[in-house]
């Protein structure tokens, strides 16, 4: 499954509204470490079908970044049935990120 281009427009529907895990990447396009995570969603998101991955731009919704008080970035929050369950923040080992899941 592809990562998810996450907004305030479909937030709702596809991450609170969502039936099992969700797992949402709080980054921004001038960090280093995100990008460096961006591969290891990728990979979780295909090896993992029954997991929604998606990943939440801060510069452009800050809205949201806010309420989840996301302070740095990369933050992870996994999410399930719509309530968040597990945050992880910063650069990360793939190993680490499935623990959040498993």
């Amino acid at each position: 499954m592809a990562v998810l281009n996450v907004t305030k427009d479909n937030f709702e529907k596809d991450v609170l509204g969502a039936d099992g895990l969700v797992l949402i990447d709080f980054w921004a396009a001038w960090c280093g470490p995100c990008k460096m995570m961006a591969p290891v969603l990728e990979q979780i998101a295909e090896e993992n079908p029954d997991i929604k991955v998606g990943k939440l731009n801060i510069d452009e919704e800050p809205e949201l970044a806010q309420k989840y008080r996301v302070m740095s970035i990369p933050t992870l929050i996994l999410f399930e049935n719509g309530e968040p369950k597990e945050t992880s923040i910063g650069l990360v080992p793939k190993e680490s990120v499935e623990k959040m899941f498993r």
